[in-house]
């Protein structure tokens, strides 16, 4: 490497010293002088030195750079142990994030600077969310951690052996597809319940049904669903959640299209936009009105973050659906387009809005694809609506189905004034 390149990789790992020791320095601000391990200064030249072992161990022997990662662990374990008889102060954080700073200092010189940088500050984040950390894991019940592992074990375990590909004769049955949307919906229940512990009743299912409709308005409506059986009079504001997580389905649609098709946003975006307003003022309107003096205090008594059965009957009902989405479309050729649609729309709507977005214009006209894509969310709203209904009880599903047929009005209004 070049001067210039040198003397800038060495600086990035100044800076890491500097950003891990500003953390370390700004915890222990409070103690005097010369009583603390290491601060600011310290962590600062632990990086350089990781970037000077790394530069000298190109240029003599990588001993060079295990020496001195063994020789700082060695000072720094030591230092610590002196503080610990002290002070009875047993944590072992300091010398863990001075070899990860001396670590990344060298990775800076040696390796990709961005990635020493974006490791530097995740370490920093870390060390300085110690106490929020601390709390939460005390906070912990079994149920959330046993929800946790589950969900990893659904990622990380089986995700990656599933087969990636068709194992039906329709060609439609991915076991790898399937299992995701388990693990998403799974997710999404998982978050709901996070954000709803986290920030309370109305906040947490706005802000749970916002990132569920980004991901899955079906899979939000579930959870909300189940969430409103459990407790019946809740009704109303888990409501306004689904009609959120619907208006922002809507949103996503508009924005997919757009983005593949921008000519389809002149068939969509007056039809959408009146549906989604009737939505979203719902959403408003319901979510306001369980405000009150104990707005902020949970009444919702959460007892599972997500039911894993729940989830796989699911997944296994959509899989289902797509079987049979397949044939129909088979038998019913391309004069069943909009049928495809209204199957389709049964369990998810971005499938088909890429594909007719994808189409538009060419194997498909603007307006038919347009077409394809409002009954996909018709219908889709249609079965959030019977699902809010026969999972969430009477009162959710007249909620909810009362406003999702208002929407759906002002849809064909619009659709028929086009």
């Amino acid at each position: 490497m070049d001067q210039e390149d040198l003397f800038r990789r060495l600086a990035v790992a100044l800076a890491i010293g500097l950003l891990v020791g500003l953390e370390r320095g700004w915890q222990t601000r409070t103690e005097a002088d010369h009583q603390r391990t290491a601060g600011l200064r310290t962590f600062a030249l632990t990086g350089l030195m990781g970037g000077i072992c790394g530069l000298l161990s190109v240029a003599s022997s990588p001993i060079v750079l295990a020496t001195g990662l063994l020789a700082l662990t060695g000072a720094l374990a030591s230092f610590s142990f002196l503080e610990a008889t002290t002070e009875k102060n047993f944590s072992v954080t300091g010398v863990v994030a001075g070899m990860l700073t001396f670590l990344l200092g060298a990775y800076a010189v040696l390796g990709n600077e961005t990635v020493a940088v974006a490791a530097a500050v995740a370490m920093a984040i870390l060390l300085a969310l110690r106490e929020t950390l601390h709390t939460w894991v005390r906070n912990l019940t079994w149920p959330e951690m046993r929800s946790v592992l589950m969900l990893l074990a659904m990622s990380f375990l089986l995700l990656p052996i599933l087969p990636n590909r068709t194992i039906d004769p329709w060609e439609v049955l991915n076991p790898a597809e399937i299992w995701l949307l388990a693990v998403l919906i799974a997710a999404i229940s998982f978050a709901g319940y996070v954000a709803i512990r986290i920030l309370g009743d109305r906040k947490g299912v706005a802000v749970a049904a916002v990132a569920g409709g980004l991901t899955s308005s079906t899979a939000t409506t579930l959870s909300f669903a189940r969430l409103a059986r459990d407790h019946p009079e809740s009704s109303k504001l888990l409501a306004g959640g689904v009609l959120l997580a619907g208006a922002t389905m809507l949103a996503r649609i508009l924005v997919l299209a757009g983005l593949i098709k921008p000519a389809l946003l002149a068939h969509l975006l007056w039809p959408v936009a009146a549906a989604g307003v009737v939505l979203l003022g719902s959403a408003a309107f319901f979510l306001r009105a369980e405000t009150n003096g104990t707005a902020q205090q949970s009444s919702l008594q959460l007892r599972n973050p997500f039911d894993l059965g729940t989830v796989l009957k699911l997944a296994g009902l959509i899989a289902v659906i797509m079987v049979v989405a397949k044939v129909m479309a088979d038998q019913a050729s391309t004069a069943g387009l909009y049928l495809l649609a209204a199957i389709s729309g049964i369990a998810d709507v971005d499938a088909l809005t890429l594909s007719m977005a994808r189409f538009a214009g060419a194997q498909v006209g603007l307006a038919e694809a347009g077409n394809a894509i409002l009954v996909a969310a018709g219908v889709n709203t249609l079965v959030k609506a019977g699902m809010a209904a026969t999972v969430g009880g009477r009162q959710l599903g007249t909620l909810v189905g009362g406003v999702s047929a208002a929407s759906l009005a002002a849809l064909a209004a619009l659709v028929g004034l086009r």
